[in-house]
């Protein structure tokens, strides 16, 4: 097997190791389009990366908590969940776009960070993707049990001494981090899907949130494994078929489910 090829592949389990257990936690409190908020916004944090001549990682990571701390701040203050995050995923992505085209001398394939470069993973690469990968594990590790009561039931976690807004914070660091490493491997445009399919179609099988998580991490990984081979046979773009191969054990989880039914 090429070299490229292990190293996307190692790529696609890395992203599938912080992406299954924040799934499970975006699932659970219904977070689905925040996970996408963010990730549009990573294309604005990427144009001001490359305008300031600095990290594309630490520009989306930077552009991602903005926009959260920002959404928590105005939903705080009565506005609609959905409404500010639909105002600010579109304007983030399309002033993004917008500073793009103003950027002179900048030669940038544009679809590599819509829809990932996973064949294009480089070892430096690899490392950033692991090492965010790790340190999301282990926030997650860390706060297992707050986030889990806090998920549950914000008045029983004020009860247990738990403050349900520093959690979600904790939750929005953690989806921060994953955009930032994912943004190669499947792009803005697919960081949720990654997020939400495998958690959901682990969903069917687990019987605690423990194994909900872990099986979340396996669905992503046979995902980008097989999504893989598929690109590389069908000659397909390879983060669309990651994506469409996680779609694809979603609805065999569904039809499991029904048949066990």
């Amino acid at each position: 097997m090429d070299d490229f090829l292990i190293r996307a592949a190692l790529a696609g389990i890395g992203v599938a190791l912080a992406a299954g257990p924040l799934g499970s936690f975006v699932i659970w409190r219904r977070m689905a389009y925040f996970g996408d908020a963010m990730a549009h916004g990573a294309i604005l944090g990427v144009a001001l990366a490359l305008a300031l001549s600095t990290s594309v990682l630490a520009g989306t990571l930077a552009v991602a908590l903005v926009m959260a701390l920002a959404v928590s701040a105005l939903v705080e203050r009565g506005h609609a969940m959905d409404a500010t995050l639909g105002v600010l995923a579109h304007a983030a992505l399309a002033i993004g776009l917008m500073a793009f085209s103003l950027i002179r001398g900048a030669r940038v394939d544009l679809n590599a960070f819509l829809f990932g470069d996973i064949l294009a993973v480089t070892a430096t690469d690899l490392v950033v993707i692991w090492g965010g990968a790790l340190m999301i594990v282990a926030l997650l590790v860390w706060r297992w049990q707050a986030l889990l009561t806090a998920t549950l039931n914000e008045e029983l976690a004020r009860s247990a001494g738990i403050d349900p807004r520093r959690e979600r914070l904790v939750l929005t660091i953690a989806l921060a981090l994953v955009v930032a490493v994912s943004l190669k491997v499947v792009g803005a445009l697919l960081i949720g899907a990654m997020l939400i399919i495998p958690a959901a179609a682990a969903r069917g099988f687990a019987r605690s949130p423990e194994a909900m998580a872990a099986l979340a991490v396996l669905a992503g990984a046979l995902a980008a494994v097989a999504g893989l081979a598929l690109s590389f046979y069908a000659d397909t773009p390879a983060g669309p078929s990651i994506v469409s191969v996680a779609a694809a054990l979603y609805l065999f989880s569904v039809l499991a489910g029904r048949a066990s039914r």
